[in-house]
């Protein structure tokens, strides 16, 4: 029987996370392997082996490839994902988005252009749940 597909990105963090915690500043190119969890800062650029959120109040300065990504906080730079993009209602990105799928809440801010790769429209809602972090 397949499994029950779940709609948030974070539901589907089946691995543990490498956090980079409140208050920590990381400067420098990051190279992860599973899913990534950004609470704080960090100015790089960034391969992400796996699913990437980046909580509300965090801010990324630097280029993001990931596989799946859900972003409540701030990106500064391009991102390319390579399954779907979440964008919270929080969310702000000054940059280049690429990705199959994109949600986006209502609020969100992208100021850049927006590239779907798959055949499915951008879908916009609202958002019920609180934003990560």
């Amino acid at each position: 029987m397949p499994e029950t597909p779940r709609r948030r990105l974070l539901d589907r963090m089946g691995a543990t996370p490498t956090l980079v915690a409140e208050h920590t500043l990381i400067r420098g190119d990051l190279e992860c392997r599973g899913p990534l969890m950004v609470n704080g800062q960090v100015q790089g650029n960034a391969r992400v082996r796996g699913e990437l959120a980046i909580a509300g109040g965090a801010i990324w300065t630097g280029n993001i490839e990931a596989e799946g990504a859900v972003i409540a906080g701030k990106l500064v730079g391009n991102i390319t994902v390579v399954d779907k993009l979440e964008l919270s209602s929080t969310a702000v990105i000054d940059g280049q988005v690429t990705a199959r799928r994109v949600a986006i809440a209502r609020g969100a801010q992208v100021l850049g252009q927006i590239q779907c790769t798959g055949s499915e429209p951008v879908i916009e809602f609202e958002e019920r749940r609180a934003a990560i972090g």
